[in-house]
């Protein structure tokens, strides 16, 4: 963001979004234009609303499929359409792909893919997820050689380089077997079921299907303005205080009636977490 936007410049950001994007885009000098999604749609991002948010001040567009926090999928088709829309007006794609290979949605599609409209795209990836390599900042770019350039002059002033043992379990990582990565998004899959079946357990809390990664996106709407419960973030702090379950209130990402749950977790705990949520918004 840094390397591609000046003051003025506006930036795409579907909602909801990754909680950094919004203060990277201010930090650079841009102007957020936020572009609303449906909850009732699985929160899709589609190539006409894109195509309605674009002005002539219009820089980037930031692209985050799966997305973290809803689980929501860009379809192929949608992403196709989108890269032809930058492309054909010299807007970059800043294309946040950390969970492509944990798509429920059938095979992966990366913009990347589409090679004709490289010059305005950066594709950005990480080991975390694909690979459980969290905490470890290993993560990658693909884009024009000048951006990358500027990214790398960057970046070497300021974080330096990744720790020469992340590197070697990087490169062991991605040249081994992929087995692991089918099973792990099996697993995903089956855990995402659970804690799903969960949520219709408990009156009043309704959730979208996360189409990938690997977080559920609740609406907790109805419980707001019960018990002295004001927002999102009352309700989160209660949950971890008396119910200690962990969330993260959805005003991080851009709405105000959500909470964020990980289900990269054991069965037992979904099923202890479903519970004590049950429980304490039973009492409200």
């Amino acid at each position: 963001m840094q390397i591609l936007v000046d003051h003025g410049d506006e930036v795409i950001l579907p909602v909801p979004y990754w909680v950094s994007f919004k203060d990277i885009i201010q930090y650079a000098g841009g102007k957020v234009v936020f572009l609303e999604t449906s909850e009732a749609e699985n929160f899709r991002i589609t190539a006409d609303a894109i195509e309605k948010s674009i002005t002539p001040r219009t820089k980037a567009i930031i692209l985050n499929s799966p997305s973290n926090p809803a689980g929501s999928v860009v379809s192929a088709e949608d992403l196709e359409r989108i890269v032809h829309l930058a492309h054909d007006r010299g807007i970059y794609l800043l294309l946040d792909e950390c969970y492509v290979y944990l798509n429920y949605e059938g095979k992966p599609v990366s913009a990347g893919s589409f090679t004709w409209a490289k010059e305005h795209m950066v594709v950005l990836g990480s080991l975390s997820k694909t690979y459980a390599m969290t905490g470890w900042r290993a993560g990658f770019a693909l884009g024009p050689k000048q951006i990358i350039a500027a990214m790398s002059k960057l970046q070497s002033q300021s974080t330096s380089n990744t720790a020469s043992m992340v590197q070697q379990a990087s490169i062991a990582a991605l040249t081994a077997s992929q087995d692991c990565v089918t099973d792990m998004r099996a697993d995903y899959i089956k855990l995402r079921d659970r804690v799903l079946a969960g949520f219709k357990t408990i009156p009043g809390l309704t959730c979208t299907v996360p189409q990938g990664a690997f977080y559920v996106y609740p609406n907790v709407g109805a419980f707001i303005g019960k018990g002295g419960i004001q927002s999102a973030s009352d309700l989160a702090a209660k949950l971890l205080t008396e119910a200690h379950v962990v969330t993260v209130p959805g005003e991080a990402f851009g709405t105000s009636e959500h909470i964020r749950l990980s289900y990269a977790v054991s069965a037992d705990v979904i099923d202890k977490g479903v519970a004590r949520i049950r429980e304490y918004l039973a009492k409200l």
